[in-house]
């Protein structure tokens, strides 16, 4: 068999790492006088090399992430010197997916949910892990959609797969009591089965604001907090700092802010254990009061 004709074979075996590098591997082992094994050896980690980094591109597609690009590395800390990388890093790592636990970025528009959701999501997708993002209007529009035709079984079954589901911007719209109820059966479906990752412009106490019944408010909640890390990200938006440092908004064209920005404590009510001047907290069995 000779050159092309293995080429071809590797092909046909869908081999197609093996194949790419085969010719320069050979001049390589030839050069370096490698022994067989060797060689073998690295066509095979060639091979494994090339599956993985399909699987990657193919899970990361398949995420849907608005800004693909998107990533922890790219993140500019400096906008909010006090934010605490570690908390964020350790929840990139995963391991609150292991654990079926929830994560829950609060903030005001701008300070970078969307961007720090994406980038934990990238980084679970390397680790292994499978992640769907979705904007919370798209989602519930869909779970609505499929109710109306009969269809909600199979959404829910879609929504239901990945070991994340990243819900972005809860809380820009007001949800209508009959969305809020079949956003409860997805948050109910993955209670302790799968992880959400959910970002809002709303601090939780506001919940029962955004959603059109507070009873189901309640419910969503105790299901997302029973087993949950919340970081509430304080500051100014990014995006109208620039704007304001090429001169479009002039001194008065957002509110000032007070303070320094960081990441600190969702403000809790009187029925939530103190967190002791902890940024990110795991909060089991326990909600604020939306009633």
């Amino acid at each position: 068999m000779n050159l092309a004709e293995l080429d071809r074979a590797l092909r046909t075996l869908r081999l197609s790492g093996m194949a790419d590098v085969l010719d320069a591997r050979l001049r390589h082992a030839q050069a370096e006088r490698l022994p067989p094994l060797d060689l073998i050896a690295m066509l095979v980690n060639d091979e494994l090399q090339r599956r993985q980094d399909r699987l990657l591109e193919r899970r990361r597609t398949q995420a849907r992430f608005r800004d693909p690009s998107r990533s922890l590395d790219s993140f500019d800390f400096t906008f909010n010197k006090k934010m605490n990388r570690a908390l964020l890093f350790e929840r990139a790592t995963g391991r609150f997916i292991t654990q079926r636990e929830d994560v829950l970025l609060v903030g005001p528009p701008g300070v970078g949910k969307t961007h720090l959701s994406v980038g934990i999501g990238r980084s679970v997708i390397t680790a292994g892990d499978t992640v769907l993002f979705t904007t919370a209007s798209t989602l519930i529009a869909q779970l609505v959609k499929a109710h109306a035709e009969g269809r909600l079984n199979e959404r829910l079954i879609h929504f239901g797969k990945p070991k994340l589901l990243i819900i972005d911007e809860l809380g820009y719209l007001p949800v209508e009591p009959d969305a809020a109820h079949v956003l409860f059966q997805l948050v109910s479906r993955r209670y302790e089965r799968g992880s959400i990752l959910l970002t809002s412009n709303r601090a939780i106490s506001e919940w029962r604001t955004v959603f059109g019944d507070p009873v189901v408010a309640t419910a969503i909640l105790d299901r997302l907090l029973h087993h949950s890390h919340v970081l509430t990200i304080r500051g100014e938006s990014y995006r109208l700092r620039e704007k304001r440092r090429a001169g479009l908004l002039g001194t008065c064209g957002a509110p000032s802010t007070t303070g320094a920005s960081s990441i600190a404590p969702t403000p809790r009510s009187p029925n939530l254990p103190p967190d002791q001047g902890a940024v990110s907290h795991v909060v089991r069995g326990s909600l604020p009061d939306v009633a």
